[in-house]
């Protein structure tokens, strides 16, 4: 392999650890806002949303298998289930769904 090659992965490292590793040592022994724990505690939905919407509405097949999946989603986000339980939720839906269709 090419010592380019190595140094570039080895700068993608780097680049990537700068933004993880910058809010623990900055925020090292403080106490957020609550407004501001409230914000990032919806990231993760807000960022589901934004990545699942779109392929919701451009289903080819059947647009209510997807208006199906999206609103068991949503009624898992507002009951208070964490990112991973609303995926698995709406997935468990859209296979009870998928089979009286």
């Amino acid at each position: 392999m090419k010592t380019d090659i190595i140094w570039m992965i080895i700068g993608m490292g780097i680049v990537t650890y700068i933004p993880r590793m910058l809010p623990f040592v900055l925020f090292k022994g403080k106490e957020l806002p609550a407004f501001l724990k409230g914000v990032l505690r919806n990231v993760p939905y807000a960022a589901l949303g934004a990545l699942i919407f779109p392929g919701i509405l451009f289903i080819q097949d059947d647009m209510l298998y997807g208006v199906v999946g999206a609103a068991a989603a949503c009624i898992a986000a507002f009951l208070g289930a964490n990112v991973v339980a609303v995926v698995l939720g709406s997935i468990a839906v859209l296979t009870i769904y998928s089979f009286f269709i």
